[in-house]
């Protein structure tokens, strides 16, 4: 059935709810789905809202024309749109495929709501993987000494490509600032370890060091500060005192690939809510 999405945060008050759902009354709407958080400490309210798109009697852009002013009044972040008008999604890689495969996996069996518009690496390693699926495969080596001009090549091919979201599928670069700050929350990222512990390069052979009996991977968006931004999920698997470096990269790639598929989908659908540092995350 073909469906509505509304989602807004704004500062909180009474009768926030009871508005908004009377907006959509008036225009004929019916509530399929309703998902509202109140974070009472901040002061914020968030909501997710699915309508029956054949209930309502006004087209899309006449509706976000005439909810504008509610929402400007709100002072509220927000967006429509219908959940059948698939984002545009840029993968990145580098040597390694598992996260790669995975999405690859779930997009071609209908579970990711996406287009995806090509994949960059930086190696040409899953150049055939890529292109055997159907999709544009462009190879951006980055150097010491090229990054600037290799990301400034990266950051045209996702304007190109129109691109709504992109997905460091273990891209193992690390994003400049200025691209950061112009692609604030849309850009996602997996990181091999259960943050914040353990943060940058060789997180299970640290992890192992430590012998912690938990290992993990967190999917967050990208910010300037390294493995700092807003997380969308985490996964844990238990290890045991006999489990070697490998057994727990074995086990950490599958949190990874599980992690990483959960959170891409939940952007997706238009399910997770930024607010500073933190994400609300109406999980379906």
């Amino acid at each position: 059935m073909p469906t509505t999405l509304l989602k807004l945060s704004c500062p909180d008050h009474v009768g926030l709810l009871a508005r908004l759902t009377a907006f959509i009354a008036e225009h004929g709407g019916n509530l399929d789905e309703v998902h509202q958080f109140t974070d009472l400490e901040a002061g914020w309210f968030f909501t997710r809202m699915a309508v029956e798109t054949q209930t309502l009697r006004v087209p899309l852009a006449d509706l976000r024309a005439t909810f504008a002013p509610v929402a400007a009044e709100l002072g509220a972040q927000w967006s429509i749109r219908r959940e059948g008008d698939k984002m545009r999604v840029v993968l990145m890689v580098s040597r390694l495929g598992h996260c790669l495969s995975e999405l690859l996996w779930r997009w071609r069996a209908g579970e990711l709501g996406c287009d995806i518009a090509c994949v960059i690496g930086n190696h040409e390693d899953f150049r055939e993987v890529v292109e055997r699926e159907g999709i544009p495969f462009h190879y951006v080596p980055v150097s010491a000494e090229g990054k600037a001009a290799a990301f400034a090549k990266i950051e045209r091919l996702w304007e190109e490509a129109g691109a709504d979201l992109v997905v460091l599928a273990r891209y193992m670069q690390v994003v400049p600032e200025d691209l950061c700050a112009r692609w604030e929350g849309r850009v996602i990222n997996i990181h091999h370890s259960f943050l914040p512990s353990f943060v940058g390069a060789n997180p299970y052979q640290r992890a192992w060091e430590r012998g912690v009996k938990l290992i993990g991977a967190t999917c967050h968006y990208v910010t300037a500060e390294l493995d700092a931004g807003p997380i969308l999920e985490q996964e844990v698997i238990r290890v045991e005192h006999f489990h070697s470096t490998e057994d727990l990269l074995r086990l950490g790639r599958d949190c990874e690939r599980q992690a990483l598929s959960r959170g891409v989908r939940w952007h997706l659908a238009d399910r997770v809510l930024l607010h500073g540092k933190r994400t609300v995350v109406f999980r379906d």
